[in-house]
């Protein structure tokens, strides 16, 4: 069982960068798989990236590649998602999300495999 909480999220420009954090707490942070998700209004949750246990593994939607780069810190307890070529396409609420399986999968990109889930935070690209 672990609590997740989201932060960094704010108003941009396009072509600007952000830098999201989650927060995770318990001491089996280190045995889940990590992801980020994104909702629009109006929209279902999408899948935008994900990280394994170790942080050994990858896996990015593709209208992030090459712009969204996805890392952990395990000391830490610390997810992050830095956002850069930010696209008013990107505006929507991000939420971090923790798979307990991650110790026997790297990595999923289907919502419905996840546990546990963060509060959310907006991100806001302007044209």
């Amino acid at each position: 069982q672990v609590q997740l909480v989201e932060s960094g999220g704010g108003l941009v420009q396009a072509g600007g960068s952000l830098r999201l954090s989650c927060a995770a707490s318990g001491r089996t942070f280190s045995m889940y798989a990590m992801g980020w998700f994104r909702q629009a209004p109006g929209k279902e949750r999408e899948f935008v990236a994900t990280i394994s246990r170790n942080g050994g593994t990858t896996y990015y939607a593709d209208s992030v590649k090459g712009r969204f780069t996805i890392s952990r810190d395990i000391a830490e307890n610390t997810v992050y998602l830095q956002m850069n070529s930010l696209k008013p396409e990107d505006t929507a609420v991000y939420y971090c999300a923790a798979d307990r399986r991650g110790l026997y999968r790297a990595v999923t990109t289907k919502s419905g495999d996840y546990d546990y889930w963060g509060q959310g935070t907006q991100v806001t690209v302007s044209s």
